[in-house]
């Protein structure tokens, strides 16, 4: 039977996001998410996580969003204390400060009574070429599986690390449909174990002025709970997962 996690990125953004994300676990087919530790709602989104033990929780780790949850990364922000969009990341990013930062938001993650499922990253970060060395050295630290990312991105062979076989970002847009989330449901099937990303929210003030993809996350949580999804899903026999499943398997 192929084995899909259905994962829920942002947890932590906002409390909006946050009931979205659970909201799309208890009434839908979400069954992962992972957390942004340096955002405002981290403290909600882990008490929710708490409350629902059997949502899989890993770490969303961020360079570009927000605020560093270290106290000494000079080269990762600017002058108001933010970080620096990926262009500034860029140009002024050292490698050290990425470790420290990444290390910290992992710790942030522990401090709040969670056990981490896996490691993935704000706009597929841990991808670049020069990231992907400092994760793979964290993943192997705690012992957690990696969202894939493609060999077209430079980085060193996935041999070292537990990954899914593959991996589906392509529900993300304007146009979202019932129908296009059964297409990419139907790409999975020929894998034993797959991720898809997913981004479901209620709307609050913080992701509507902080977030440039704001409305289209209500339409994917509409998607998420949607009836024609969950039976698409159980006539198509796929057996909903988590990375703690991933976890107990030998490397992808």
């Amino acid at each position: 039977m192929t084995k899909l996690i259905i994962n829920a990125d942002d947890f932590g953004y906002s409390k909006g996001v946050n009931l979205g994300i659970i909201e799309a676990y208890k009434n839908g087919v979400v069954t992962s998410a992972t957390m942004m530790t340096n955002m405002p709602g981290a403290a909600h989104a882990a008490a929710l996580a708490l409350e629902n033990p059997d949502l899989g929780v890993g770490v969303h780790l961020v360079l570009d969003c927000g605020r560093p949850v270290s106290d000494s990364v000079p080269s990762l922000i600017n002058e108001n204390g933010d970080f620096h969009k990926i262009d500034g990341l860029e140009k002024y990013a050292e490698l050290s400060d990425i470790e420290k930062e990444y290390t910290c938001q992992i710790e942030k993650f522990l401090s709040l009574g969670l056990v981490p499922t896996h490691l993935d990253s704000h706009h597929h970060l841990h991808g670049h070429k020069k990231i992907y060395p400092i994760v793979e050295k964290l993943a192997q630290k705690y012992n957690l599986p990696v969202r894939k990312v493609s060999a077209e991105q430079g980085h060193s062979s996935n041999s070292n690390l537990k990954m899914v076989n593959y991996f589906n970002h392509e529900f993300f847009g304007d146009d979202l449909t019932t129908e296009l989330f059964i297409e990419i449901i139907n790409k999975t099937l020929s894998y034993e174990i797959s991720e898809v990303m997913t981004h479901p929210a209620f709307i609050d003030e913080s992701i509507l002025r902080g977030s440039s993809y704001a409305l289209q996350r209500v339409r994917e949580l509409t998607i998420l709970t949607s009836e024609e999804v969950k039976e698409a899903i159980v006539n198509k026999k796929i057996d909903l997962a988590t990375y703690k499943e991933v976890s107990h398997q030998s490397l992808v």
